[in-house]
């Protein structure tokens, strides 16, 4: 689906995420925070495309002196780092402050992943939909055992032979080219 036109505005909270999912906190411990943020980061973007959600994914860098960037990563898929001294929290809240909620059937909607409870009660106060990193985890697995579902293919060959696996214009073709015909 089109950035421009997705319904759903997802902002995932990263660092929030990377502390509440087993096997990101497992990447961040032995391999750094920049292999957790790609492991996330990977997670999301097939999660992304398949919902048709437009995703921003918000990390702080409230310590190192850089300004705000947004890095688009897909066509469903960003990644924001928050300007110097701001928190992804902060950053999340304005957003959701600025987010144009219309209430008809063609407005936008916006979820926040976290699990910080207080900013579960902001995010909720502006309007805006609340999803705890663990419901985004279950969702994203789902998701993906969905799409693993779906491009399986029908049928695997009973036979030992490569020709037998293949389909019958592949197996005409061949058997041209073995009698000489192309």
């Amino acid at each position: 689906m089109p950035r421009s036109l997705s319904k759903v505005v997802l902002l995932v909270d990263g660092y929030n995420v990377i502390g509440s999912w087993s096997f990101l906190k497992e990447a961040r411990d032995q391999h750094g925070l920049e292999a957790a943020r790609q492991e996330l980061l990977e997670a999301l973007i097939n999660y992304s495309a398949f919902r048709g959600y437009k995703t921003d994914v918000v990390f702080d860098a409230q310590y190192q002196n850089t300004p705000t960037y947004r890095e688009a990563l897909t066509t469903n898929l960003s990644v924001c780092y928050t300007n110097f001294g701001q928190t992804a929290d902060s950053f999340i809240e304005k957003f959701c402050a600025s987010f144009p909620y219309r209430r008809s059937p063609k407005s936008k909607r916006l979820i926040v992943a976290t699990s910080d409870r207080a900013q579960q009660l902001t995010v909720v106060g502006y309007g805006a939909e609340w999803m705890s990193a663990q419901q985004l985890a279950s969702d994203v697995q789902f998701t993906a055992q969905r799409t693993r579902r779906k491009h399986r293919p029908q049928k695997q060959s009973s036979s030992r032979f490569l020709f037998n696996s293949l389909d019958a214009n592949a197996q005409e073709r061949l058997a041209q080219w073995r009698k000489g015909l192309k």
